[in-house]
């Protein structure tokens, strides 16, 4: 590639988040419980949910991005993004059009203080930071 040319940019085709939590009813009655005592926190959850379901702010935003939202547990993600997240939850992986990346971590997760508005821009952020772009409709990934 001649010092002219661009690096080829990838295209983010699906986000992916993973909750600090397990989807088993076990899992999911004992991160309630100790969510609401103090004792457990997923800061991915606070964006998302509310105290039982999810939030419909986040419904609608979900609708709105430029590519799906897919979210996991910690003992239901695909093996790819535990890979990618080195085990660790919460997290956001980008999938792109030529791999994975991680997108954000917990710390980032954690300074969007429960607003999704925070967690669109620092996903914005990060992407501009990687080197990524959104897949646009119509387009093949």
């Amino acid at each position: 590639m001649s010092s002219s040319e661009a690096a080829p940019t990838q295209r983010i085709v699906r986000l992916i988040g993973v909750y600090d939590a397990d989807s088993t009813l076990r899992g999911e009655l004992s991160y309630w419980v100790g969510a609401r005592l103090g004792r457990r926190h997923c800061s991915l959850c606070e964006i998302t949910h509310g105290s039982v379901r999810q939030r419909p702010e986040w419904t609608k935003c979900r609708a709105g991005l430029p590519v799906p939202f897919d979210t996991y547990h910690r003992n239901d993600q695909p093996d790819t993004i535990r890979s990618v997240a080195a085990g660790a939850a919460p997290v956001v992986v980008a999938e792109t059009d030529a791999g994975h990346s991680l997108i954000l971590g917990a710390k980032d997760l954690e300074a969007c203080d429960g607003s999704i508005d925070r967690l669109v821009a620092a996903i914005e952020r990060s992407a501009i930071r990687l080197g990524l772009t959104w897949s646009t409709p119509g387009t093949s990934a």
